[in-house]
């Protein structure tokens, strides 16, 4: 279940597929600023998924949201430099590092290595609005994944040559980021949660 390739020899993944192959990148999923009224077939990648999926309780946020560990540090630094060069190219302003956001997107990042999927939504049907929210946090507004990608200008390459993942990025709205990477084999896997 790949779609079309992109640059750098790497594919992209429908928001299905699990146990996705090394170099993939799942669609990116945003969700419109609070208090908008965006219409929301217009985001990118809903799941659907997300109606019918009933959503269990919530976790207690020191299990959802970890600090990064020292390892994510430096290839989360990298990402954000990445980033902001990226949006400013697009004329938008530089996201700030915002560690709750990290938190949860290290979280989804090991967890998906550790249960073996490559989703937005976990196998208990928790998006990552669900994710954040558990966390307490009420300004997550998208989420790019990729697995596989070596290094963070490797990650980078793939998802700003991915249609959804390059909106995210340059999203001129969002003013956040948490960056987390999972090491191990299989991996790494990659998730960033942008904030409002």
């Amino acid at each position: 279940m790949l779609g079309s390739g992109f640059g750098g020899g790497a594919s992209t993944a429908d928001s299905a597929v699990s146990g996705a192959q090394a170099g993939s990148v799942g669609d990116g999923t945003a969700r419109p600023r609070p208090g908008t009224n965006s219409d929301p077939s217009l985001l990118s990648a809903p799941s659907p998924t997300d109606a019918a999926t009933p959503v269990p309780a919530p976790v207690p946020p020191a299990e959802v949201a970890p600090a990064p560990v020292s390892g994510d540090v430096g290839a989360a630094d990298a990402v954000l430099a990445i980033v902001n060069e990226q949006r400013a190219s697009a004329g938008c302003a530089a996201v700030a590092a915002d560690p709750g956001l990290a938190g949860v997107a290290s979280a989804h990042s090991a967890d998906m290595a550790a249960r073996d999927f490559f989703d937005h939504t976990n196998p208990d049907g928790q998006s990552p609005w669900d994710r954040a929210g558990a966390a307490g946090i009420s300004y997550a507004g998208g989420e790019n994944i990729a697995l596989g990608q070596a290094d963070a200008a490797a990650a980078m390459d793939a998802w700003m040559n991915s249609p959804g993942h390059r909106a995210n990025i340059v999203n001129c709205e969002f003013t956040k980021l948490g960056t987390g990477v999972h090491d191990g084999p299989g991996g790494p896997w990659w998730t960033q949660l942008f904030g409002y």
